[in-house]
């Protein structure tokens, strides 16, 4: 078997970066998020980022909800209890 000259050399998609475990966001930092999509209006960002926060999930959890799994009939809950 005949070995070829043309190796391709792969560089790994993460040479460089920092992999790991983020760290968690600071109190200050939380709060100037909100303050900023308020002003923003935008609503859906801020109850996820919200929900995300208070509840501890996932983003991908986070999108996958739907609007009747957060809210009684055609009015939003207060609470939501995950399970």
């Amino acid at each position: 078997m005949e070995t070829s000259g043309n190796t391709v050399h792969h560089e790994p998609w993460n040479r460089g970066k920092i992999v790991g475990q983020k760290a968690p966001f600071k109190v200050k930092d939380i709060w100037a998020l909100r303050v900023r999509l308020q002003m923003e209006g935008r609503v859906r960002e801020l109850a996820l980022f919200n929900l995300g926060i208070d509840s501890k999930l996932r983003g991908c959890d986070l999108v996958s909800l739907k609007v009747r799994d957060v809210s009684h009939g055609d009015q939003v809950a207060t609470r939501a209890i995950v399970m």
